[in-house]
C-alpha cells in the first residue's frame, strides 16, 4: 500500500458524471460497498473509510448517455488491502448475481465490472512487490485466467461488509486519442515513468516502481474525439503530489511542454492531449 502515499505521485480521487444520481448511488452503495460522505441534489462524495473521498458522482444538467469510441475513462481501479477482501467481494457478487470479468496480471489479481452508466471499474489486490518481475525497467504483466478456487479459499461467504477502510484508488486507466503525445504529457509533464508497453496500443506508467498508477490505451481508435461536456463518464481525476515544491515543479514541466495549467480558486488543473481533466493536489 505504500505506493499510494508520499513521496510518490498517485491517484487520489476520481470524479464521474452519471445519468441518474439515485441509480448510481444504489449501485455504488449496495454492489461496490461505498459509504456516502455528503450529498446534494445532483452530487455525492463516496468513501471507503467514511472520511477520505475516493469517488465523486455528479448528475449534470441535460445529461446525455456516454457515446462510444471517445476518449475518457476505461476504468478506475479500487485496490483492496487483503487478498481475502477480494475473495469476500467475489462471494458478495455471486450473492447479488453481478456478472464480472477477471484476470491474473502476475503483479495483481483483478475483477472487472461496469456501473449502470457503463463506467468501467476494476477491483484488485496486489501480489507482494518482491515477486514482481522487472527487466530493463519494465515490469512483467499478463492477462491470465484468475484461479478462483485458490482465491476463494482465502475468504468466507457472507463476510463482505462494504469496502474495507484501507481501500485506496489504485490506478486509473484512460482511453486516449494517441500514445506519443500522451506519453510525453504524462512523463515529461507529470513525471511518470513508463513501466510496461502493451504492443503499440497501450502503455502503463507509475512513480516509485509501482506496476502502474496510470494506464493509457488507444482501443477506442487513434484520433478518438473527446466526449461532450454533458456526457456521462469521466469528469476529472485528482493527482496527489507529495508537497508544494513538487507541484510547482510539475506545473513548470507542463508549461515547458506547452500544456495548459489553470488555477481555479486555490486548485490547479491541467488537461491531457486527449481532453482528460486532472486536478493537481498536494
Amino acid at each position: 500500500m505504500n505506493f499510494h502515499q508520499a513521496p510518490f505521485t498517485f491517484i487520489g480521487q476520481v470524479n464521474l458524471k452519471v445519468e441518474n444520481l439515485e441509480r448510481a448511488l444504489a449501485f455504488y452503495q449496495d454492489i461496490i460497498g461505498f459509504q456516502i460522505v455528503n450529498q446534494t441534489e445532483r452530487t455525492a462524495n463516496l468513501s471507503a473509510d467514511g472520511k477520505t473521498v475516493l469517488l465523486s458522482l455528479e448528475q449534470p444538467e441535460k445529461v446525455v448517455p456516454k457515446q462510444g469510441k471517445t476518449t475518457g475513462l476505461y476504468h478506475f481501479a479500487l485496490l483492496l488491502p487483503n487478498r481475502s477482501d477480494l475473495a469476500n467481494i467475489v462471494f458478495h457478487f455471486i450473492d447479488k448475481g453481478v456478472p464480472i470479468g477477471s484476470s491474473d496480471h502476475l503483479v495483481s489479481e483483478a475483477l472487472y465490472l461496469s456501473d449502470p452508466d457503463g463506467n468501467g471499474i476494476e477491483i484488485y489486490t496486489d501480489r507482494n512487490p518482491a515477486v514482481w518481475q522487472w527487466k530493463n525497467e519494465e515490469v512483467a504483466m499478463t492477462v491470465d485466467p484468475l484461479d478462483f478456487q485458490d482465491l476463494l479459499s482465502t475468504g468466507k461467504q457472507g463476510e463482505w461488509n462494504g469496502l474495507p477502510a484501507g481501500t485506496v484508488m489504485g490506478h486509473i486507466h484512460l482511453h486516449v486519442s494517441e500514445l506519443q503525445r500522451s506519453e510525453e504529457f504524462y512523463s515529461k509533464g507529470l513525471g511518470f515513468d513508463v513501466v510496461n508497453r502493451y504492443g503499440g496500443q497501450a502503455l502503463f506508467m507509475a512513480t516509485g516502481k509501482y506496476h502502474h498508477h496510470i494506464g493509457l490505451n488507444t482501443w477506442n481508435g487513434v484520433g478518438a474525439p473527446a466526449p461532450a461536456a454533458n456526457s456521462t463518464g469521466l469528469e476529472s481525476f485528482t493527482l496527489m503530489l507529495p508537497n508544494e515544491e513538487k507541484r510547482n515543479q510539475v506545473i513548470e514541466q507542463l508549461t515547458r511542454i506547452g500544456a495548459q495549467v489553470i488555477k481555479e480558486n486555490d486548485s490547479f488543473y491541467t488537461v491531457d492531449p486527449s481532453g482528460n481533466r486532472i486536478a493537481l493536489q498536494v
